[in-house]
C-alpha cells in the first residue's frame, strides 16, 4: 500500500470518526428512529459508498463497517427485516438508476423506514422467467395504465412503495420490451391479498393492479430499459439475502450452536455440527473478502454464489437443529394465521425457522436458477435452448 493511498485512508477514517462523533453528540441514539436515522443520512452515514447528498460521502463501501461497529454498539436504529427489500435492492437501484429528483424523493425516507419497499416482478406465468412477465404498461399522456398481477411479494402489505416491471411493448422479444416503475402502493386499484405460509404467517402477497395510474416522473430509465434494471435490483437482491457478512457463530450457525450446548449432541451428530460450521465459516469468510472487494454499483457473481450457498446450507442448518430438539421439535406453538405489521410479530423459535427457511431456495431467484447463472456466466458452460429469445413477446406460446 503506498503512502498515499494511506494517507487517504487515514483521512477518510477521520473524517468518518467526526461526523459519527457529531451525529452521537447532537441526535439521542435512544430517541426517536426517524430523527436519528434522518440525521444519519443527512451526515452521509447512511450508504458512505453513495453520493454527497444522498445518504453517502462517496468513500469506499468498506467504510460502512466503520460506521455500523461504532452505531451497533450504542443505538438499536438499524434496519429491521421489513427495510431489507428498501435497503439492499431499492437504493442502489435508485443511485445506478435513478433521476436526480428520484435519489432525493426516496432514498431518505427509504433508509429511516418511514416508507418500506417491496418488489414487484414474479408472476404466476413468470416467476423463475421474470423476463417471460405479463404485466402490461400502456402509456395515456404523462401517465400510464397498469393491469396485471404479481406474487410472492414480501411485506406488500405494509409498503408504501413498490418497484415493479411490466411489458411495454408486446412486440419486442421478452427482455427488451419492459419498462421499470416505482408504483404507490396505496394508490387506486391496487389490491395486496396475503398468501398464508407454512409458518402460518404470511409476509408474502399477491397483488392485483386493475388500472392503476402511474405518472411518468415514477418511471425508472428508459422506456424498454426494464430488464437493465431489473438485473440491478436482482443482483442487489441476491447479496442483500446471502451476502451480508456477520460476526463468526452468529446467525444460522449460532442457533445450531446454541441447541447443542443446552442439548448436547452425541458424536455422529458432533461431526455433522463440525460440518455444517466448516461451510458456515467459509461462507461468511468468502462473503467477507466479496464485501471487501464490492464497490459502489452492481455486485459481481458473488451475489449468485453467496445466495445458492446461504439457502441449501442454512436448510441443513434447521434440519440438524430440529433432529437435536427430538420429540419437541413438533410442538410448534401455533399455526393460526398472522399478517405481521412489524418484524417483532415474526417468531424466531427454532421450529418456525425450520419451517421458513424453506423458502430460502426459491425466494430471490430458485437455487436451480442461481445454478444456471454461475454455470452460464462465471464458469462459461453451454447454456440452455432459448427458442423464445429472439421471438416478439406477443407471439411467444402460453400455457
Amino acid at each position: 500500500m503506498t503512502q498515499t493511498t494511506t494517507d487517504a485512508r487515514e483521512a477518510a477514517e477521520q473524517r468518518i470518526g467526526e461526523l459519527v462523533d457529531r451525529l452521537l453528540a447532537e441526535h439521542d441514539p435512544h430517541g426517536d428512529r426517524f430523527e436519528f436515522m434522518g440525521a444519519q443520512f443527512d451526515l452521509g452515514l447512511a450508504w458512505v459508498h453513495f453520493p454527497e447528498g444522498h445518504g453517502g460521502l462517496g468513500l469506499s463501501p468498506r467504510f460502512q463497517d466503520v460506521i455500523d461497529e461504532r452505531l451497533d454498539a450504542v443505538t438499536e436504529h438499524r434496519p429491521s427485516f421489513f427495510h431489507v427489500i428498501g435497503h439492499g435492492m431499492g437504493a442502489p437501484m435508485l443511485v445506478a438508476h435513478g433521476t436526480e429528483e428520484q435519489q432525493r424523493r426516496y432514498l431518505r425516507p427509504l433508509f429511516t423506514g418511514e416508507e418500506v419497499w417491496c418488489q414487484l416482478f414474479s408472476e404466476p406465468d413468470a416467476g423463475s422467467d421474470v423476463a417471460g412477465l405479463a404485466t402490461r404498461a400502456v402509456q395515456d399522456g404523462d401517465e400510464w395504465v397498469i393491469n396485471g398481477q404479481k406474487v410472492w411479494t414480501t411485506v406488500a402489505h405494509v409498503s408504501r412503495w413498490g418497484m415493479i416491471v411490466a411489458r411495454t411493448d408486446p412486440d419486442q422479444p421478452k427482455h427488451r420490451g419492459m419498462t421499470y416503475f416505482l408504483v404507490d402502493m396505496q394508490a387506486a386499484g391496487v389490491e395486496v391479498r396475503p398468501l398464508r405460509q407454512i409458518t402460518g404467517e404470511a409476509e408474502f402477497n399477491e397483488v392485483y393492479f386493475t388500472d392503476v395510474r402511474i405518472p411518468d416522473a415514477n418511471r425508472v430509465d428508459d422506456i424498454g430499459a426494464g430488464w437493465r434494471v431489473a438485473l440491478t435490483t436482482l443482483m442487489n437482491e441476491r447479496v442483500a439475502i446471502g451476502g451480508t457478512v456477520t460476526p463468526r457463530d452468529s446467525g444460522p450457525i449460532g442457533e445450531l450452536l446454541e441447541v447443542v450446548r443446552e442439548r448436547g449432541a452425541d458424536a455422529h451428530d458432533r461431526d455433522r455440527v463440525m460440518k455444517l460450521w466448516t461451510e458456515a465459516e467459509a461462507a461468511r469468510l468468502t462473503n467477507l473478502r466479496a464485501h471487501q472487494n464490492r464497490s459502489a454499483g452492481t455486485p459481481g457473481p458473488e451475489g449468485s454464489t453467496a445466495k445458492l450457498v446461504y439457502a441449501e446450507l442454512n436448510k441443513q442448518i434447521y434440519e440438524l437443529a430440529t433432529d437435536l430438539l427430538g420429540p419437541e421439535a413438533m410442538l410448534y406453538d401455533s399455526y393460526e394465521f398472522v399478517q405481521p405489521e412489524t418484524p417483532e410479530e415474526m417468531g424466531d423459535d427454532i421450529r418456525r425457522r425450520f419451517l421458513r427457511v424453506r423458502a430460502n431456495s426459491i425466494e430471490g431467484g430458485t437455487s436451480e436458477i442461481m445454478k444456471n447463472i454461475l454455470g452460464e456466466r462465471v464458469l462459461g458452460l453451454p447454456g440452455e435452448p432459448r427458442v423464445d429469445k429472439d421471438l416478439p413477446w406477443a407471439k411467444v406460446p402460453r400455457g
